[in-house]
């Protein structure tokens, strides 16, 4: 089974196309620099009507303790998508606090940068595999780029993953085909403008994924 997160919504009709177009995970972002970034308050609202009809995902990079307490006081979320550098310490000591089952992004160019994954093995409960944001941006995710695909040929993780980076209506399935992902992520690629989600492109989107089966074998 394919499983498909909608990430960087702002707006509910943007959250309506994800819903009706059969998205699993729905991701709000609250990281400053991001041009998707909510609040608390505002991404709970928004989450209101995907209450268990998709898993609400909070997307933070390297957040303090105080932000942390608010985003997951107002928004309950389902999984905490941490998006920056936090240590394998730090990622054990939210859980421990929080349990809240936690998504752990890596920022990837080459195969080296995958192989960091190995130390959240025992910490995190999914990977995320971004591409690496250019160097004139502190923007951590929503680039709209795209990593070389095929260092993930074959590539056997500790955990489920999720791919992500430069995705959208036209190459998702050749990404999936690619590197055997059975989990997409994509908030660039199906925009019209930052933030703000194109039905159309979020509905096809999420047929292209779903409707495309990996090549290699299920990841782990």
């Amino acid at each position: 089974m394919m499983y498909v997160k909608i990430c960087g919504l702002t707006e509910p009709a943007g959250v309506e196309a994800a819903l009706n177009a059969g998205a699993d995970y729905l991701g709000f972002v609250f990281a400053t620099d991001s041009v998707r970034k909510t609040t608390p308050e505002q991404a709970a609202e928004l989450a209101k009507p995907a209450r268990g009809k998709a898993k609400i995902v909070a997307v933070l990079v390297n957040p303090g303790d105080k932000q942390l307490k608010k985003v997951i006081t107002h928004l309950s979320p389902d999984f905490l998508q941490l998006h920056g550098r936090e240590k394998p310490e730090r990622i054990r000591a939210i859980w421990k606090r929080y349990h809240i089952p936690i998504i752990k992004a890596f920022a990837v160019s080459n195969a080296l940068d995958i192989e960091d994954t190995e130390r959240y093995a025992r910490t995190a409960a999914y990977y995320l595999l971004d591409a690496k944001p250019p160097k004139e941006t502190k923007q951590a995710g929503g680039h709209g780029q795209a990593f070389d695909w095929t260092i993930l040929r074959n590539k056997k993780f500790e955990k489920h993953w999720f791919l992500a980076g430069g995705l959208d209506p036209d190459n998702v399935a050749e990404a999936i085909s690619q590197t055997g992902a059975r989990a997409v992520d994509v908030s660039t690629g199906v925009e019209s403008a930052p933030g703000i989600k194109d039905p159309q492109k979020v509905a096809a989107f999420i047929q292209a994924a779903k409707e495309t089966s990996p090549n290699s074998e299920e990841q782990k």
